[in-house]
């Protein structure tokens, strides 16, 4: 998907440490990239905290300010300069709407605004645009959502990789490491997270220290609300005025909340703009997809200039098909679901269920399931062969036929898993595989549930009816290949382990092993529902 940057045309100076005050007394410090010979031209808005210089200065400072418009760069609370204690998605509303209260008394701004970056700078997006007003006229946002508390809870599940290498690499930021701290996050993370202590020393153990975010993720697990209130702005996406564009990855941690998301302004009646590329989180392709795209977006809707917009507003990459595709909507249009049913013997088809007995398999959290691969915040997220994680006895594999053509899936996926357990408190894991010919079984997606006592309701047997929610996809199985699916109880260090005791997800050391029993008859059809587009 090249985009290509139009011809340099300003020179840039730079206006360093511009003071913003907050209600509060706190002074946070900001950047102006300025167009040389443009008079009052488009602001973009960039608020983060990692930083305003270096990299980030250059790649959202420096390079939109030669192409014309003037880019205001604020490090966010507690952070490179700027005054108050980092709170994490905690003051990014009150810290915005002061910014832009700041930005309105400048005699260099002309009341036209946008707002771009990825990940915790798009959230800082959505925490002000459906209070901006009319003058914010664009946002450019990637692989970010409106709320992050469903990625940290996944499925009701804690996302303990990524929790904390986040809170490692915020750790890190105004060590003597600096940039070197992304890098070392990923290792001192698994390491930790693979020690056997319990959560709650896990920040020291991998950020050398205590980390209150951390902490806060841990203790807010159970009852959520009380936390996320005040950092949840997914309510209020449809309010949202500007134009929107949104840049995601197949493989990125935030995807289906991104894709919430686009379908909450769609049910509002707006038209933004989404692509999904065969990108992770951390992928240097999508972030040079995500500022070409960004630019295109800026040009079209704050200086009139459409050329760079495409005609049909989804673009997605089929993996497997090596394809870019445009579509006029998401979920694409044509797109059926079709149900893929458990089989006796490890089967997987399409066809009705059969009557037969139980699969069964036992998982002991002292001995977590590992996870292959999978969306984790640094790193790379790519797919992975699964082939060593299907030999374990705590992972049913469930396989279909060889493909006589090749057959594509492009949407959301969901699992529905009849389950008894030994225990109330347990977890379920289903992974979809591509298989091969060669027999190599690569993760295309996944998703996980937590499951607390009644909820689900068991029936009178003691069978649960499980849903999970995967990750979306666009990918092609080609002829000769074969889809299969996992049913475990673990993706290790991923997702934390349920130790199966219902016990505090911070302090909790007891463990009990869960007796499993996923069932496949056509009264109990466990199955994964797949979004078939037709030849």
């Amino acid at each position: 998907m090249a985009i290509a940057w139009p011809r340099t045309a300003h020179r840039v100076a730079v206006q360093r440490n511009l003071p913003v005050p907050m209600p509060d007394g706190v002074t946070l410090l900001a950047d102006r990239y300025v167009p040389v010979g443009a008079v009052r031209p488009p602001t973009i808005l960039v608020r983060s905290p990692y930083g305003r210089r270096g990299v980030f200065g250059l790649v959202y400072g420096r390079a939109f300010a030669r192409r014309g418009f003037q880019v205001v760069m604020q490090s966010c609370r507690g952070g490179f300069g700027s005054g108050g204690v980092l709170d994490p998605l905690g003051d990014e509303h009150e810290d915005g709407m002061a910014t832009l209260a700041w930005l309105r008394r400048q005699s260099w701004y002309g009341g036209s605004l946008a707002m771009q970056g990825p990940s915790y700078l798009g959230y800082t997006q959505w925490a002000l645009a459906p209070f901006a007003g009319p003058e914010l006229r664009a946002m450019a946002t990637s692989v970010t959502a409106s709320q992050f508390r469903d990625a940290a809870y996944v499925g009701g599940a804690f996302a303990l990789e990524s929790s904390l290498i986040w809170t490692t690499l915020t750790a890190s930021m105004g060590s003597p490491l600096g940039g070197a701290g992304a890098l070392l996050a990923p290792r001192r993370t698994r390491r930790a997270a693979l020690s056997g202590r319990p959560l709650t020393e896990l920040d020291v153990l991998s950020a050398g220290r205590d980390m209150p975010f951390f902490q806060d993720l841990l203790a807010h697990h159970a009852e959520p609300a009380a936390y996320w209130g005040r950092r949840d702005f997914s309510a209020s996406v449809g309010e949202v005025g500007a134009e929107v564009t949104m840049v995601g990855g197949w493989y990125d941690v935030f995807l289906p909340w991104q894709v919430k998301d686009y379908m909450a302004m769609r049910a509002a009646g707006r038209r933004p703009y989404l692509t999904i590329g065969p990108w992770y989180h951390a992928d240097m392709r999508q972030m040079r997809a995500a500022a070409a795209d960004a630019l295109g977006w800026f040009r079209a809707h704050l200086m009139g200039d459409p050329s760079g917009l495409r005609e049909q507003p989804v673009r997605i990459y089929v993996t497997g098909a090596g394809q870019w595709r445009d579509y006029p909507d998401w979920p694409v249009p044509g797109m059926r679901e079709q149900r893929w049913h458990l089989r006796p013997g490890s089967g997987l088809a399409p066809e009705n269920p059969v009557e037969s007995e139980p699969d069964r398999y036992r998982y002991d959290p002292a001995h977590p399931t590992p996870a292959v691969g999978g969306p984790v915040l640094l790193g790379n997220s790519e797919p992975r062969d699964n082939r060593r994680l299907e030999a374990r006895r705590d992972v049913l594999v469930y396989t279909g036929p060889e493909l006589r053509r090749d057959t594509e899936m492009i949407g959301p996926v969901r699992a529905e898993v009849y389950l008894r357990s030994s225990t109330e408190h347990t977890d379920v894991v289903v992974r979809v595989c591509d298989v091969h010919p060669d027999g190599a079984s690569y993760n295309v997606c996944e998703g996980v549930r937590r499951l607390l006592p009644g909820a689900p309701v068991a029936d009178a047997d003691g069978v649960r009816r499980v849903e999970v929610d995967l990750w979306p996809i666009g990918h092609r199985f080609r002829r000769g290949h074969r889809i299969r699916v996992h049913v475990a109880s673990g993706a290790y260090p991923r997702i934390a382990r349920n130790l199966g005791t219902g016990d505090p997800l911070g302090t909790g050391s007891a463990m009990v092993a869960a007796r499993q029993e996923v069932f496949h008859d056509p009264s109990r059809p466990s199955a994964v529902i797949l979004p078939l587009i037709s030849p």
